[in-house]
């Protein structure tokens, strides 16, 4: 039933009983675990590779390795960020945790499973994790199933935890109360023009604020409030930081908003470009600024919908093109598969070689990436419709998309999707 992997990639035949569905994607599952421990292996061996060419090179010890994370997480189409932490797991898992390995390349855990491990693990020495891989994923000593397999995740983030606590609990608590550095709050989109606020705190922290929302929701309840406990919640919550002490007050906000002259004073159908957020309805943008004491910062399109281009002659973008090309660029990195902020503004074409410092000839980078675009053998040059190719030292290409315009056709009506959908059926069957 499952000869070759191309077959099973075919999918399952028609008439397919629901037994033989199951089992299907019981194997697909496999496959991707043993697919997954594959590139670990793959990455660790191109990391190897390019650490000797580059000290062939000459390039000083500190630095060798330098933009490897960003090869793989192009080649997987994830972010560069995402790139260097699967090469960290690699690493971990082909040194470090061998029976761990060994399950995903069986194809019985996943790449998330041994994430869990790893990260549980981190804290303590090369011994230590060595004796939690072989207690948790090693065979039974009669031939049964690693105790990891049959574990959910959070079975098996506990049984993890509980056994580094037990190994060396100092350094346990020596990781907690380090990791209280990396608190900190995030906000990213959320559909329907809503948006997601995080915070990262020590438990204590957490627990207390969450605790206090919810005694003040219980309080709102108690009083007769019409809104759900999640609204009362939300609502505490943005009172609480804000120092809006009622639901009528306005609030102070600053906004960067990108949208045409008609879109902000008219009735037009055409999106606006929040920073921070993304696109939002021009109706909704207007309606929303015009119940908030707003500074707007406009920044208007030509008839094409680009922004007018801006230019220096000198090396580092002056402040108002720097904003330009963050603006331009939606405030996220221009290399494909990053979502991270822009830190850097970045010459494509080296100011060294020549490249001009103008809105054509730059791009807003995160660090990251603007620090593998400097390791030895990377390339970029910018395109005339605005894209850029970036070329990595094993000769790949990836090319990132100009930045959206703000002018944008009127969507199909639908007469024409019923057109285009029958001339495609029509295309398809020939």
């Amino acid at each position: 039933m499952y000869e070759t992997i191309d077959r099973l990639l075919d999918g399952p035949p028609p008439g397919a009983s629901e037994r033989e569905l199951v089992d299907w994607i019981a194997r697909l599952e496999e496959v991707k675990c043993t697919a997954e421990a594959v590139q670990a292996e793959a990455s660790v061996r191109l990391e190897e590779a390019a650490r000797a060419r580059q000290a062939e090179a000459g390039v000083p010890a500190r630095k060798l390795g330098e933009g490897v994370a960003s090869q793989i997480a192009l080649a997987r189409r994830v972010s560069p960020a995402r790139g260097a932490k699967l090469l960290g797991l690699a690493k971990i898992l082909i040194t470090g945790m061998p029976h761990t390995f060994a399950l995903m390349k069986a194809g019985l855990f996943s790449q998330w499973q041994a994430t869990i491990l790893a990260r549980e693990t981190a804290c303590l020495s090369l011994e230590d994790r060595r004796v939690i891989d072989y207690d948790l994923c090693a065979p039974g000593p009669n031939g049964q199933p690693a105790k990891a397999v049959a574990m959910g995740l959070r079975q098996l983030e506990n049984a993890a935890k509980k056994l580094a606590i037990s190994l060396d609990q100092a350094s346990v608590v020596a990781h907690a109360a380090n990791a209280e550095k990396d608190r900190r709050v995030s906000l990213r989109p959320a559909p329907d023009t809503m948006t997601w606020l995080g915070a990262l705190l020590p438990v204590k922290d957490g627990v207390a604020v969450f605790a206090a929302l919810d005694q003040a929701a219980n309080a709102a309840r108690a009083a007769g409030d019409e809104r759900t406990r999640g609204q009362v919640m939300a609502d505490t919550l943005v009172d609480r930081v804000t120092g809006r002490s009622s639901a009528g007050a306005k609030p102070r906000i600053e906004v960067k908003i990108v949208m045409t002259a008609d879109a902000l004073a008219n009735d037009s159908d055409q999106s606006a470009m929040v920073e921070g957020y993304g696109p939002v309805p021009a109706a909704w943008a207007r309606e929303a600024l015009a119940d908030a004491e707003v500074f707007v910062r406009r920044l208007f399109t030509d008839p094409a919908g680009q922004l007018v281009a801006m230019e220096s002659r000198s090396r580092k973008a002056p402040d108002g093109l720097a904003e330009f090309v963050i603006t331009r660029d939606g405030g996220i990195c221009r290399t494909v598969g990053c979502d991270a902020p822009i830190r850097n503004i970045d010459h494509i074409e080296r100011h060294a070689d020549g490249g001009e410092t103008s809105a054509q000839n730059l791009q807003g980078l995160c660090e990251r990436c603007n620090q593998a675009k400097e390791a030895i053998g990377w390339q970029a040059r910018p395109g005339p419709d605005g894209s850029i190719t970036t070329i990595t030292p094993t000769g790949h290409t990836y090319v990132s998309p100009p930045p959206a315009t703000w002018a944008q056709d009127p969507p199909l009506s639908r007469a024409e999707f019923t057109l285009r959908d029958v001339l495609l059926d029509h295309t398809l069957a020939a």
